[in-house]
């Protein structure tokens, strides 16, 4: 395949690209999509996928051919969208294994009853190399470096094994895993905003949200009412612009008392939607909980995931999340939103006490 490449003013600079966090990692993309990324014109070796500097990947899919030569293998690679070239280094060991002189010498026999270190080092060593001494059909996985040599793409192996994977446990984990990773990254373009932490670009409900949000953890603040908080917004009620010329003829808009109330709504509306705040109990008297802060929520739920996993339903995987969700809003309070339970899920789980033994899963150690 002849490389694309791009027009050098739809790249980011250069320099940027450090900025996006898949470019230092090895993106699980679709071999089909490694096939079709567009070269960098900046920097040879760097490509593109919609936007998102990469070099380094990681595939699993099953062997379709394979060659061998003195120093490497290389393996074609099969994930079902694609087949893709894995250049695969040879170790040290496994050019031993080719030299008779030093891989077929006689062993002491000193040691033959109980237990012989160089005859347990050599099944290491087998075991080491059957790893990597792939068969057709075999499954491989492969990280490394995305190169195009002879106009063909490949991959040059940093790390690869054999996967023994009878029950298809892995590939169904890893089915799952990558379109997750292409809705919530790969899919959404890279954007540089250099000015987006200006003044100018936050508009007055990102302000709003991110005053209350700095109230609330610099205070360390449990619970409140929102007329706690409706002063702090009311300095962007005054700085706002009026837009209306000498010429015009002013036009009757909501009151500055009605503008309040109304950004004071939207910036709770947000925070709600996001977890970090929710209603305990739904009333007149309108009180909000801080989810972070909320210690009774918190051993709640530690509760139920501690409960629930000594059953034979969730011993192996866990409870899931929505299992947990449906049992606090039964045990604690009917307003826990998912927002909010994830949150605590992973404050918990940062202080170790609990632990995700798999994708919206959890348990207890």
């Amino acid at each position: 395949m002849q490389a694309a490449r791009m027009d050098p003013a739809e790249e980011p600079p250069s320099m940027l690209w450090g900025l996006d966090p898949i470019f230092s990692s090895f993106a699980k993309l679709y071999i089909r999509d490694i096939l079709q990324m567009i070269e960098s014109t900046q920097v040879p070796g760097i490509y593109f996928y919609n936007l998102h500097p990469l070099y380094k990947v990681d595939v699993l899919g099953t062997v379709v051919y394979k060659r061998e030569r003195e120093d490497f293998f290389c393996y074609g690679v099969d994930d079902g969208t694609g087949v893709i070239n894995c250049l695969c280094w040879k170790n040290d060991l496994m050019k031993e294994e080719a030299d008779p002189e030093k891989s077929g010498g006689k062993h002491s026999d000193g040691a033959q009853e109980g237990f012989n270190p160089v005859v347990e080092l050599k099944k290491l060593r087998q075991a080491q190399q059957s790893r990597c001494r792939l068969e057709i059909g075999e499954l491989l996985r492969v990280r490394g470096t995305v190169k195009t040599s002879r106009q063909q793409r490949e991959i040059m192996a940093s790390i690869y094994y054999k996967v023994n994977d009878p029950l298809m446990a892995v590939q169904i984990a890893w089915m799952m895993d990558v379109p997750q990773l292409y809705r919530q990254c790969y899919d959404k373009t890279f954007q540089l905003q250099p000015d987006a932490t200006s003044d100018s670009a936050v508009s007055p409900l990102g302000k709003a949200t991110n005053i209350i949000k700095d109230f609330l953890k610099e205070r360390s603040v449990t619970r409140f009412r929102p007329y706690d908080v409706q002063d702090l917004l009311q300095p962007l009620i005054s700085s706002q612009p009026q837009t209306a010329s000498a010429d015009q003829e002013p036009v009757a808009g909501p009151s500055a008392c009605q503008q309040l109330r109304k950004l004071l709504k939207e910036a709770l509306q947000i925070l709600q939607d996001e977890g970090i705040i929710y209603h305990k109990v739904k009333s007149l008297d309108v009180v909000y909980y801080v989810t972070a802060q909320d210690k009774d929520l918190l051993i709640a739920v530690k509760d139920i995931i501690r409960e629930d996993s000594k059953r034979q339903k969730y011993a192996e995987k866990g409870c899931h999340i929505l299992h947990i969700l449906s049992a606090a809003r039964q045990r604690y309070s009917l307003n826990v939103s998912k927002a909010a339970l994830e949150l605590v899920l992973k404050s918990l789980e940062c202080n170790s006490d609990i632990v995700s033994t798999s994708d919206s899963h959890y348990t207890v150690f």
